[in-house]
């Protein structure tokens, strides 16, 4: 074999990529990113959690009711966006991707995630999507729990400051006001919350490539995370 057909050889691989990390750590933007670079499919974990919290506020259940939480896991789909990312939350047959991002999913979307018969009734459905390969995975517990079998683990740390700031500027906030205070307050309160649950907290794994992204660019921390994802084909 040529050194060109064994770099083609190494490229061809399919791995399984775990990508964890704490609210607003870049997680999505950045998998969505590298994925598309490297060609792999890309699936927010967090998206299915957010849709059942959006959907147990629509229909006025608490963590109260952990059964009926967790039957409505068969009514939410993760569809496909036009570039191929699982990055579309459709209930009923109707788009609701905006609506799981507002705050008031925000602000159970811990508690609700925190419920053991939803994270079991999710867990098969993450691995599934997993299973074929070609995937990078995001989330708070996919190289600890879900994937901890993953070809990859990557682990996307920051401050919960330089996070708030963040979201902050994505939602074109002043910084110093009553609105930015309000997010750094519920980031901490998330991670305080994610960090401590009884049921899968919030950890790097501990073979997990940890990545710190405070005072990167968004394009540092996508070259990062691809180069994690080339350097493992290289080895596979």
């Amino acid at each position: 074999m040529t050194a060109t057909q064994a770099g083609q050889a190494r490229s061809d691989r399919r791995l399984v990529v775990a990508l964890d990390g704490p609210g607003s750590s870049g997680k999505s933007s950045v998998g969505a990113a590298a994925a598309l670079t490297c060609g792999y499919r890309f699936c927010d974990t967090g998206l299915l959690y957010r849709a059942v919290t959006w959907l147990a506020l629509a229909r006025d259940l608490s963590a109260s009711y952990p059964h009926a939480v967790r039957g409505l896991v068969d009514e939410v789909e993760l569809a496909p966006d036009a570039k191929g990312r699982l990055a579309r939350v459709v209930v009923d047959g109707t788009d609701h991707t905006d609506d799981v991002r507002g705050p008031g999913v925000d602000a159970a979307v811990s508690a609700i995630s925190a419920i053991p018969e939803l994270r079991l009734a999710l867990l098969e459905r993450q691995r599934e999507l997993a299973a074929p390969g070609g995937i990078v995975m995001a989330g708070r517990d996919i190289g600890t729990v879900v994937l901890p079998d993953a070809d990859l683990k990557v682990y996307l740390d920051a401050s919960v400051e330089e996070r708030a700031r963040r979201r902050t500027e994505e939602r074109g906030l002043d910084p110093a006001s009553d609105e930015a205070q309000a997010i750094l307050a519920a980031l901490r309160r998330r991670d305080e919350l994610d960090s401590t649950r009884p049921v899968a907290p919030l950890r790097p794994a501990n073979d997990a490539r940890i990545i710190s992204t405070d005072g990167n660019t968004f394009e540092d921390t996508v070259d990062a995370v691809v180069g994690a994802i080339r350097d493992a084909e290289a080895r596979a």
